[in-house]
C-alpha cells in the first residue's frame, strides 16, 4: 500500500506582498506554513506601534522642559500641550481602523510609520528655533500646539496594528498575540519617559543641569526617534504582508451600535485605558507642580528621570497581559470591579499624599494605580468577545436563526466595538489632562497675579495641592465605573435576565 502523502500549499503572494489564500484556523497550515508568517508581521508591527505611542506622549516629557527652553508656559497651558495629542489621537483610531482594508497592513504600516517624521521633524527644527523664541507669547502657545497636535499620528497606530494583526492569527492564539501586541506598543510610553530627560542634556555638564534652571536641547527629544522611524517604515516594507480577505466590516461598526453593551463596555475602558494613557500624560506635570521641595531635594531624579514618571507606564503596560490572564480564570467582569475597587482606594492614599505633602506615599499610590489599570485594559478587551458571543447564543435561540452564521455576525460586532471602545477610552485620557487643566486654573491665575518672581513662587508653593480637586473627580468617577461593572455584569438577578449564562461564561 502507498501512502498519500498531502502537505498545505504555501499562501500565495501577488505583487505588492498581498496574500491571497490564508486560513490560519486550519491547524495544518498554520502548523506548517501560517506561523512563521504571522510571528514575522507581528514583530515588525510591534516595533511599529511601539514608536507610535513613544511618539504619542513625547510632549509629556517635552512641558516640563519648555522654561529651561525658553518658552515658558503657564501650568494651563502646558496641560493643553499634553492634551491636545490625546485627543487628536484618540480621533484617529477608527479611521486607521479602516484604513487596514483600504491599504493593505504592510503599505500602512509604511505609512503610519512615516507619519511619525512629521512630529518628530516638528519637535526638532520649529520648537528651538530663533523664529519661535523671537516671537509673542500667545503665538508661541498656539504654535507650540500645533506642533504637539501632529504627535496625535502616533495615537491611531494602535488600531491599525491591533485590526492587521488580528487577520493573521486564529481565534485560539488572538489573545496572547493581540496581547503582545498592545503591551509593546504600551512600552513606548515608558521609553520616551526614560530615553528623552536623557537626550535633551547630551553635551550639557553634570553640574548645571542639577541647576533648577539649565541649558536642554530639545532638537535631540525630536531628532532621536527618527532613525528608528526610517527602519520601522523599511522593515515594514521590505518584510510585512497584506491578506487580500481583510475587509473592513462597516456594517458590523454600525450593528454594534445598537447594542447598549457596546457603551457599557466603551465607559468602562475610559476608567482603565483612559486612566493608563491620561495620566501617563499629565503625571510628569503633575509631580513637577506638586512636589517642588522633592526634586530640589533629588536633582538626579528631577533633571535625569522627569520625577521617575515612566515607572507607572512601564508597569502598567507589563499589568496588562496579566488582567486578560486572570480574566481567562476568574472573569473579566471580576477583575475589572476589583480593579475600579483598587483604583479608588488608592486615589484617596494618593489625595492624602498630596495633603501630607508625602511624594513617596503619592507616587506608591500612583504606581498601584497605573497597575491596575493596565490590568484592568486586559481584564476589559476580555470582557468584550464574552459578552457578544452570549448575546449571539441568545439571539439564535429566542429568534430560531443559524447558530453559526449568527456566531459570525455578533464576532464581527466584537471586533468592531473593541475598535469604538479602543477609541472612546483612549478620548478618557483627554478627559483626565482636561480636569487637572481646570484643577489647576486657581493657582495659575494667583501665580501670573504676582508682581515679582519671590511672590510667584510663594504663591505657587502654598498652592501645591491644587491637584486635590482633581482627583477627587476621579475618585467619584471609579465609584460609578465599580458600580456599572457589578450592577450589569456581577448582579445576578440582572445579568441573567438579560443574557442568559452571561454570569457563568467567564465574563
Amino acid at each position: 500500500m502507498t501512502a498519500t502523502i498531502t502537505s498545505t500549499p504555501a499562501p500565495t503572494r501577488r505583487k505588492g506582498r498581498w496574500i491571497d489564500d490564508w486560513n490560519p484556523d486550519d491547524e495544518e497550515f498554520w502548523e506548517t506554513r501560517g506561523k512563521k508568517i504571522a510571528r514575522k508581521n507581528l514583530v515588525f508591527s510591534i516595533f511599529a506601534e511601539h514608536l507610535g505611542f513613544a511618539i504619542w506622549v513625547l510632549w509629556s516629557v517635552v512641558v516640563i522642559n519648555l522654561a529651561n527652553a525658553g518658552l515658558p508656559m503657564t501650568l494651563s497651558e502646558t496641560f493643553w500641550l499634553t492634551a491636545m495629542p490625546n485627543l487628536i489621537g484618540s480621533a484617529l483610531r477608527i479611521p486607521y481602523t479602516f484604513a487596514v482594508p483600504r491599504f493593505g497592513g504592510r503599505l500602512w504600516t509604511v505609512i503610519s510609520a512615516s507619519l511619525l517624521l512629521v512630529p518628530s521633524l516638528a519637535l526638532a527644527v520649529v520648537v528651538p528655533s530663533g523664529w519661535l523664541a523671537s516671537q509673542s507669547h500667545d503665538t508661541q502657545f498656539w504654535v507650540l500646539l500645533a506642533c504637539a497636535a501632529t504627535a496625535g499620528v502616533g495615537g491611531g497606530n494602535f488600531s491599525s496594528s491591533m485590526a492587521n494583526i488580528s487577520f493573521f492569527y486564529p481565534e485560539r492564539k488572538k489573545g496572547l498575540a493581540l496581547g503582545l501586541n498592545a503591551a509593546g506598543g504600551n512600552l513606548g510610553v515608558a521609553v520616551v519617559q526614560l530615553v528623552v530627560p536623557l537626550v535633551v542634556l547630551i553635551g550639557v555638564p553634570a553640574a548645571a543641569a542639577r541647576l533648577p534652571r539649565h541649558e536642554v536641547h530639545l532638537a535631540y527629544a525630536g531628532l532621536i526617534w527618527m532613525p528608528f522611524v526610517v527602519v520601522a517604515a523599511l522593515c515594514a516594507w521590505l518584510f510585512m504582508d497584506s491578506i487580500t480577505h481583510a475587509r473592513a466590516d462597516a456594517k458590523s461598526y454600525v450593528s454594534s451600535l445598537r447594542h447598549g453593551q457596546t457603551w457599557i463596555m466603551s465607559v468602562l475602558y475610559i476608567g482603565t485605558f483612559g486612566s493608563f494613557i491620561g495620566y501617563s500624560f499629565a503625571l510628569p506635570l503633575v509631580i513637577k507642580n506638586t512636589f517642588p521641595e522633592f526634586l530640589a531635594q533629588h536633582p538626579f531624579i528631577a533633571t535625569y528621570l522627569a520625577g521617575l514618571g515612566f515607572m507607572g507606564a512601564l508597569i502598567g503596560s507589563v499589568a496588562r497581559p496579566f488582567g486578560g490572564w486572570l480574566s481567562d480564570r476568574i472573569g473579566g467582569a471580576r477583575v475589572t470591579l476589583w480593579c475600579f475597587v483598587g483604583m479608588g482606594v488608592f486615589t484617596v492614599l494618593a489625595i492624602v499624599g498630596v495633603n501630607a505633602h508625602s511624594f513617596a506615599l503619592f507616587f506608591g499610590s500612583y504606581m498601584v494605580i497605573f497597575l491596575l489599570s493596565g490590568a484592568g485594559n486586559g481584564s476589559t478587551y476580555r470582557m468584550i468577545p464574552v459578552i457578544f458571543g452570549e448575546l449571539g447564543r441568545k439571539e439564535a435561540a429566542e429568534k430560531g436563526v443559524d447558530a453559526g452564521q449568527t456566531a459570525l455576525t455578533f464576532k464581527r460586532e466584537a471586533a468592531a466595538v473593541i475598535g469604538i471602545a479602543g477609541a472612546i477610552g483612549a478620548f478618557g485620557g483627554f478627559l483626565i489632562q482636561l480636569i487637572f487643566r481646570q484643577a489647576s486654573l486657581g493657582v495659575t491665575a494667583q501665580v501670573t497675579a504676582a508682581e515679582t518672581l519671590a511672590e510667584k513662587q510663594a504663591v505657587a508653593a502654598a498652592g501645591d495641592d491644587w491637584s486635590t480637586s482633581a482627583l477627587y473627580v476621579f475618585l467619584a468617577a471609579y465609584v460609578v465605573f465599580a458600580f456599572m461593572t457589578w450592577f450589569y455584569y456581577l448582579r445576578r438577578s440582572f445579568a441573567v435576565a438579560r443574557v442568559p449564562s452571561l454570569a457563568h461564561a467567564g465574563v
